[in-house]
């Protein structure tokens, strides 16, 4: 088992500590209908499916990234390059999986999907399941989940009975030097039904408003938390892994969405913590001593997972249509820095074998 984990992380790792992948979405009918430049601008290359051709201004630019999917990638296409991702979490690592993208660019659909056809935080769960249960009875499996949105820049619970209170991230009082969030609802799931109620009552607390690009654009960041921890009762090893499946806010610009008043407020929180989010990866991109985690809630609340020897991957979402290109060439040239950066491998494994503390790295080295 130790040989198939060292095996696994070596996968990973050579696949790159942070990959970028891209999902354009396919152009509806009722797109086709609307508009008369419905064709699309995009272009992919049939020699090297890490490349995408976007024809703008009458100038072609080429972006190179880890993985492109066409319009038409299905869902299970899109797990099957995931889920060596998901799997390490098992094994002890922490994991970051972002759909990031414009409003209306299929964000929501690559990570939740619709009912009868799942998207990859479903799958995620269920094959953690698949996991657990073929590592019995050597290992036992604990999986618990929690669900936060980031609204204007306050953090809250939606698997609470009151989704309204908010709530902070402080550092662990056990001296781990692991964040947490008190008062964070946590479910331990063990079955799809579970997963099921989870979602079902996360939904109903998210919240959603209007804007000009999607009627029912989500404005906050959705944040699906998994958190596996294992015990070998024979070894006495244990493991803690954390998955982190987010929904990225839609990154377009203000001028574009038609933002007012208190929509104009939630635009600018959105753009503020996913700008943090960009001087994060650059930090880490440039190995600066300092990487301003505390800059949003975002990247504090993710900062565990996007440091040390945790892997995180970027699915950018990008929309085919000619009326998108100025968005669409914004989310790409920021997945091209994302691709640039290299998580620099921790000196102590965060895999707990023989030890019940904490897997993360403490706040002062990560600082």
């Amino acid at each position: 088992m130790n040989l198939r984990k060292k095996c696994h992380n070596e996968l990973v790792r050579l696949r790159g500590n942070i990959r970028v992948f891209c999902r354009v979405r396919p152009v509806s009918q009722e797109e086709q209908d609307a508009a008369n430049d419905a064709k699309t601008m995009l272009s992919f290359d049939s020699d090297d499916d890490a490349v995408l051709h976007l024809s703008s201004k009458g100038k072609v630019m080429t972006f190179e990234l880890d993985k492109v999917f066409p319009p038409q990638a299905t869902q299970e296409e899109v797990f099957q390059e995931v889920q060596s991702l998901v799997t390490s979490c098992i094994d002890g690592f922490n994991v970051c999986i972002f759909a990031y993208g414009q409003t209306g660019s299929g964000k929501t659909y690559t990570m939740e999907g619709v009912v009868d056809n799942p998207g990859i935080n479903q799958r995620a769960l269920r094959l953690l399941f698949s996991e657990v249960t073929d590592k019995a009875p050597d290992w036992d499996y604990k999986i618990t989940v929690s669900m936060v949105e980031i609204y204007n820049e306050t953090l809250r619970n939606l698997l609470g009975e009151n989704p309204t209170d908010k709530l902070d991230i402080k550092m662990n009082p056990d001296g781990s030097g692991q964040l947490y969030v008190p008062g964070l609802s946590e479910f331990t799931v063990q079955s799809p039904e579970d997963i099921n109620r989870v979602f079902e009552l996360g939904h109903m607390n998210r919240a959603t408003a209007c804007t000009n690009l999607n009627e029912h654009s989500s404005r906050s960041h959705a944040l699906l938390i998994i958190t596996v921890c294992g015990f070998n009762s024979a070894t006495g090893n244990r493991t803690q892994g954390k998955l982190n499946l987010v929904d990225l806010a839609g990154s377009e610009r203000i001028g574009k969405s038609g933002a007012e008043g208190s929509r104009l407020r939630e635009a600018q929180c959105i753009n503020k913590s996913l700008s943090a989010l960009g001087d994060v990866i650059n930090a880490l991109r440039s190995k600066h001593s300092h990487v301003p985690f505390r800059n949003s809630r975002l990247t504090y609340l993710l900062q565990d997972s996007l440091s040390g020897d945790s892997k995180t991957l970027m699915m950018v979402q990008v929309s085919p249509l000619p009326s998108n290109m100025s968005e669409s060439v914004c989310s790409l040239k920021f997945a091209q820095r994302v691709r640039s950066v290299e998580l620099s491998s921790s000196s102590s494994s965060r895999r707990q074998e023989n030890s019940s503390t904490s897997s993360s790295p403490t706040h002062d080295s990560v600082e």
